[in-house]
């Protein structure tokens, strides 16, 4: 594998930016922060650059055409391709409420990827959104699929999966949800709640139980009460995870800011729920069985008009996130690289720049567009720019 040292950049390092040097050897990171030239590298001139890790998406439904719910091994490289153009190296594919016979195909698809070359972000695991949710707050989920609490359907999927299910989305009010969280974590599986009108007692019990994060948070699921506070009140009382989809249609700038001033920056993940329709044009797309219309970039049920996930990029929603709050970017970086990591029990070899972690790095410019991506230590190289139509890339490398 082919070695590189970078110089003159900013590197994010604790959550500040030093002028450091990284070699990038076998995969993995070293700082550097004396100034010789290790034997056998090719130099990146970092200059003018912040150096800071690979972004990580816990939730999204897919991209440049490719819906997860009936992407083939290959399909999933097409996204993880989009995706590592766009900053994201490491994802989880989210797979909708299913039948039985599809969920179980996604997985087995997920089993069939080769990820033995560094040439796509590297898919991690599986995330369920469903099948155990509520019928009231179900979104563009199909309610005749949804169901009850059943532990032994999820060892079933996790069993098949090998251990590959990391992250599930579960409603707490449904009948025996909040016994059964203990037992999904027991299977290795950090449960988010969502799609949900629970009450915040129902809520409370959930997040004791082991519940670690919530869903699209302020979407699809009961919203706060000054007398009932439900599962929104829970999820901004409590110290769990939020997930925030930072699009501009899903939760308003106002809102984004309130949930960082409440949550405070290190207790939310900014997701992209992002659908097959991300780095494409208006039009018709689905979302598993649903039909989705996509119009000015919002994505939306054929059906009724619901909102049925996003057109984001992470990349975009970092920008989003700059012009929203105004806060530097070493606050917000967080978001879209710890966090998600320490959610999915990553955080020992993804989520920062240290010593033995995997190299996985964005060289970002002073506009926050990216100039080069390193995926497990290997240069990504793609011509042209990428199709989330921001074209400011340059990573023909």
């Amino acid at each position: 594998m082919k070695k590189y040292f970078i110089i003159n950049g900013d590197v994010y390092i604790q959550h500040q930016f030093e002028k450091v040097s990284l070699l990038l050897e076998d995969g993995k990171l070293r700082i550097c922060r004396d100034s010789a030239l290790p034997a056998d590298c090719e130099v990146i001139d970092a200059a003018g650059r912040k150096v800071v890790p690979g972004f990580l998406d816990v939730h999204t439904h897919g991209a440049v055409g490719v819906d997860v719910n009936g992407a083939s091994s290959e399909d999933l490289k097409k996204i993880g391709r989009f995706f590592a153009g766009n900053g994201t190296t490491s994802w989880l594919a989210s797979v909708l409420t299913d039948t039985k016979e599809q969920t179980e195909r996604c997985i087995d698809q997920y089993l069939q990827l080769d990820q033995s070359d560094a040439d796509a972000a590297q898919l991690l695991g599986i995330h369920l959104e469903g099948p155990f949710l509520s019928s009231e707050y179900k979104g563009a989920m199909p309610e005749h699929l949804l169901q009850g609490s059943d532990i032994d359907l999820a060892g079933e999927y996790q069993k098949r999966a090998k251990g590959n299910i990391r992250y599930i989305t579960v409603s707490p009010e449904i009948e025996g949800m909040v016994e059964m969280i203990p037992k999904l974590k027991a299977l290795g599986i950090t449960v988010a709640i969502g799609h949900s009108g629970a009450d915040y007692k129902t809520s409370m019990a959930a997040i004791e139980a082991g519940a670690d994060c919530c869903t699209h948070t302020f979407n699809a699921m009961r919203l706060l009460h000054q007398h009932e506070p439900a599962i929104l009140g829970a999820a901004l009382e409590t110290d769990i995870y939020c997930e925030m989809i930072c699009d501009g249609l899903h939760l308003h700038p106002g809102i984004v800011r309130l949930l960082l001033k409440t949550k405070g920056l290190g207790r939310v993940v900014a997701i992209t729920d992002s659908i097959m329709a991300a780095g494409l044009p208006d039009g018709r797309y689905h979302l598993g069985v649903n039909e989705v219309i996509v119009k000015d970039g919002d994505a939306k049920l054929a059906s009724d008009g619901t909102r049925a996930g996003s057109t984001l990029t992470q990349i975009r929603a970092l920008r989003n996130l700059k012009k929203f709050t105004g806060y530097p970017l070493e606050e917000l970086l967080p978001l879209f690289t710890e966090n998600p990591a320490r959610l999915i029990g990553v955080y020992d070899r993804k989520g920062s720049i240290a010593d033995g972690k995997d190299a996985d790095l964005v060289l970002l410019t002073e506009n926050l567009d990216i100039d080069r991506v390193f995926l497990r230590g290997n240069a990504f190289k793609k011509e042209g720019c990428s199709a989330s139509g921001t074209g400011h890339m340059h990573l023909s490398l």
